[in-house]
């Protein structure tokens, strides 16, 4: 039996809710929301009104312990959409809620521009760093980026030009659905639009230049988009890494000797759901895996400064783990195969002959697949062209039972 009701409320107010809705506002014993969706819906409120307290972790426990009676909790728009109806739903089966969802920001700024929302990204910024919306943007994209606050359109703008999209078209859609909606548009790289409302989303029309920093979509990324000092995995092995590593959702990596995190940050681009950790022992390259994996649009990469076998313990269990070029103590490797969740899978490189040998010694060992990586680039010899080959790797992966 429901006993939790979740209303989505709009900057219309009561004008935009159905019976059913205020029906819900008023027959509860207490209401939650914010200062303003509590302004909005005062009239319909015959119970006890609740602001959300700080931290908001507290607002939800105290919804959990009023389990049983008779409560409403009020939503910006779709609850279930970047909304408190996801927080609440960890904790309360949804055979005991009531939701009505009310039009999102998504919904009512693709209604006011006319893009078809299937076709749009749709992407929440709201206290989350800005940098999570650069792998989308490619020439063409429109994406739909829901801000924190008035300052957050600005900010866009500046990261859009920092990248090489400043021509890009940047339209912000404020208070959508209320008496003060305003809908602006202006070129990313001049922006100057002033006076914004707190509540807005911003719609991006991307339009790269030239020199654009555009993340292609499949691994074996450009060595040149990752800052590093050589120690870096190269684009060809590091897509076949990637291939052999096998990303599935929801997964974590451990990327071990992560030089410039340029695998880990390749995982977590292939799925939002990926999560990777990267251990380095050399604080200047751990320096580098951040700045990089922020200009990547992953800034959640976890970065864990120390040295294998000793900084793996205590990290959340792997499903997948890499370990790259260097290293030869067995201990590490040891001690990646015992913290491997059954089924999940280890790619080692060796481009050493002592790591080679440890290598060789578990496929005989455990098993697994070993492969034979020799790339070789074209490069000047005289006035003339030859290839000049890159130091050959042996590849281990490894699916444990």
């Amino acid at each position: 039996m429901s006993w939790l009701s979740i209303v989505g409320i709009g900057e219309d107010g009561l004008a935009g809710l159905g019976d059913a809705a205020m029906a819900a506002i008023s027959g509860a014993e207490i209401v939650f929301g914010g200062a303003r969706h509590l302004e909005l819906a005062a009239p319909a409120i015959t119970g006890e009104a609740r602001p959300w307290l700080s931290p908001f972790s507290e607002s939800i426990d105290a919804v959990v312990a009023l389990r049983g009676r008779k409560v409403c909790v009020l939503a910006s728009g779709d609850p279930f959409h970047h909304g408190v109806g996801v927080t609440l739903a960890r904790q309360i089966d949804a055979s005991q809620m009531q939701v009505f969802p009310h039009p999102s920001s998504f919904s009512l700024a693709a209604a006011r521009l006319g893009w078809p929302l299937q076709d749009v990204l749709s992407l929440s910024l709201h206290g989350r760093p800005l940098d999570l919306i650069r792998p989308h943007l490619h020439a063409g994209a429109r994406i739909l980026a829901l801000t924190s606050d008035e300052h957050g359109p600005a900010a866009l703008a500046g990261l859009l030009t920092e990248a090489g999209f400043g021509i890009s078209i940047v339209t912000v859609l404020e208070a959508l659905g209320g008496p003060s909606e305003r809908v602006r548009s202006h070129v990313a790289m001049s922006f100057a639009i002033a006076d914004i409302n707190p509540l807005n989303i911003c719609a991006i029309s991307v339009v790269a230049l030239p020199d654009a920093r555009i993340l292609p979509l499949t691994p074996g990324r450009d060595d040149a988009l990752f800052e590093h000092d050589g120690q870096i995995t190269k684009r060809e092995v590091r897509a076949l890494t990637l291939s052999a590593l096998a990303p599935r959702r929801g997964e974590t990596l451990w990327d071990i000797g992560a030089g410039s995190g340029s695998v880990g940050i390749e995982w977590m681009l292939a799925d939002p759901s990926l999560r990777a950790i990267a251990i380095e022992a050399n604080s200047e390259r751990a320096g580098r895996i951040t700045r990089n994996a922020a200009a990547c649009g992953v800034p959640d990469l976890k970065l864990v400064i120390g040295t294998a076998p000793d900084a793996l313990s205590g990290l959340e269990a792997p499903h997948a783990v890499f370990i790259g070029g260097g290293g030869s103590d067995p201990g590490v490797l040891d001690a990646a195969i015992a913290a491997l969740r059954p089924g999940g899978r280890l790619v080692a490189n060796a481009v050493t002959l002592e790591l080679e040998a440890v290598l060789l010694e578990r496929h005989v060992r455990l098993g697994g697949h070993l492969t034979r990586i020799a790339i070789s680039r074209a490069d000047a010899v005289g006035s003339m062209t030859g290839w000049r080959p890159a130091m050959p790797i042996t590849q281990w992966a490894w699916t444990k039972p």
